[in-house]
């Protein structure tokens, strides 16, 4: 009956392909760009700056307690998005932001030799949060009007493999270039403002590019406010949206779910921060001694893979069984494998070889296990407002990875990095807790069933 589905499911796909083949291309030539420009900002924010400041002289401690705070746009990105929707079109924000964007990294290029290189870097990141996190809005907004209900299915996936195409680029990819520039050089602050330069002038091509080749959907309009009460009282977005944040908070077992949305992750937002400046570290001071070309290498191409196949497996076997069926292996292979930082920082092995291997177990139970927590985020979101419901748990979520980050590199400075890793492996045990509380309908999450369930 499955196979009979999913052959039937595909069959109607390709047919309505052939029928709409001009449409279907016409959105292969912006969507993976689209997304592509959201992913970028995000990784080069909120991880490659990291790396950056550790290369500019910045403690541990500083590096992750300033970058951390730059997550705090997309913690409160549900509260400006009504604005987004009756101010103008949501072309028009993608392509303002986009400029936005290119602008101020070419302004971080710009201050990484001056005087007051730390404030206006971390000025202008904090200004590219805010316009990453308001593209976000518009571009998923833009996703949703430009596509009928058979693209959207058609490229959900495209779009994800797109999007971590950036955060791959970002961190692998950049990284490893700026340590070649690094090395040819000699001269760490010039290796980084090319470096930020070439993501300046990705993001205004972006912003280029997509001015031309973006459609103009007609339903892509202001929305203004509109009549939704049955006594003819007239709401505005922002006056719908505070009264979803309202029902939300009153959903069943909305303290069980906010704590597994905040707690899940808490031995992985501190790890995140910390992992890349491990590699980095010199031997004397527990790190590996790696540097940037071969930190870029293992998280853009080997850890990468071994992240790429892991989500898509945990995606696979969700579709095929359903959430409830994978959700303890998932998991177990998010958060166990953090023990080979352990062994890593115990033994401190010099073979690369090694190293990479490690890193690929950790990079692909993550992959895999995080596909139960953003199925969980997707099932408590069910209902009638299920996008707003699904905003406000990305909200949570950046706010889970907020906090505990901002701490990371004083417990570190402070355990050094065996005990640190200690540290992140006690810090899953109350995600394990509240899992064993939760209740997940059993089919929830196979295709058959999709549209009885998440509607």
């Amino acid at each position: 009956m499955q196979r009979i589905w999913f052959k039937n499911k595909h069959m109607n796909i390709f047919s309505s392909y052939k029928k709409n083949k001009a449409k279907f291309l016409s959105a292969w030539s912006w969507i993976p760009s689209l997304y592509f420009a959201e992913g970028l900002p995000n990784v080069l924010v909120s991880i490659t700056a990291v790396l950056m400041y550790k290369d500019m002289g910045l403690s541990n401690e500083k590096a992750v307690l300033y970058t951390s705070w730059l997550y705090l746009p997309w913690v409160i990105k549900p509260f400006w998005s009504p604005f987004v929707d009756m101010i103008r079109t949501k072309r028009w924000w993608v392509l303002l932001m986009q400029m936005f964007m290119g602008a101020a990294f070419a302004g971080v290029a710009f201050s990484i030799h001056t005087n007051f290189f730390i404030a206006s870097s971390l000025a202008l990141l904090w200004l590219i949060a805010l316009f990453s996190a308001t593209h976000d809005i518009a571009a998923d907004g833009f996703y949703m009007l430009g596509l009928d209900l058979e693209q959207q299915s058609f490229f959900v996936g495209i779009r994800s493999i797109f999007y971590k195409f950036a955060n791959i680029f970002g961190q692998g990819v950049l990284v490893l270039f700026a340590g070649y520039m690094e090395l040819r050089f000699n001269d760490k602050a010039l290796a980084w403002t090319i470096t930020f330069y070439i993501a300046a002038a990705l993001l205004i091509a972006a912003g280029l590019y997509h001015k031309f080749i973006l459609p103009r959907p007609a339903s892509d309009r202001p929305n203004l406010p509109r009549t939704t009460t049955s006594t003819g009282k007239t709401l505005s977005s922002f006056s719908i949206f505070l009264r979803t944040f309202r029902k939300f908070f009153t959903k069943k077992d909305i303290l069980k779910a906010l704590l597994f949305i905040l707690l899940f992750r808490l031995g992985e937002a501190q790890l995140g921060k910390l992992s890349q400046l491990f590699m980095k570290d010199p031997i004397s001071e527990g790190g590996l001694g790696l540097d940037n070309t071969q930190v870029g290498f293992l998280y853009g191409t080997i850890g990468a893979i071994a992240l790429l196949a892991g989500g898509s497996i945990g995606g696979i076997l969700v579709s095929r069984d359903g959430l409830k069926k994978w959700f303890w292996p998932m998991i177990f292979s998010m958060n166990l494998p953090n023990i080979v930082y352990v062994y890593m920082a115990a033994t401190q092995p010099s073979s690369l070889l090694l190293i990479e291997a490690l890193v690929c177990l950790e990079q692909f139970g993550y992959g895999f296990g995080l596909t139960a927590f953003l199925m969980y985020l997707i099932y408590f979101s069910r209902g009638k407002d299920k996008t707003s419901n699904y905003a406000i748990c990305t909200g949570l979520m950046a706010l889970g990875m907020m906090l505990p980050g901002m701490g990371a590199g004083w417990i570190q400075k402070e355990l050094g990095y065996t005990q640190f890793f200690i540290w992140i492996c006690l810090c899953t045990l109350p995600g394990f807790l509240i899992a064993a509380t939760l209740k997940i309908e059993k089919n929830f999450g196979k295709k058959e069933k999709e549209n009885n369930i998440i509607s």
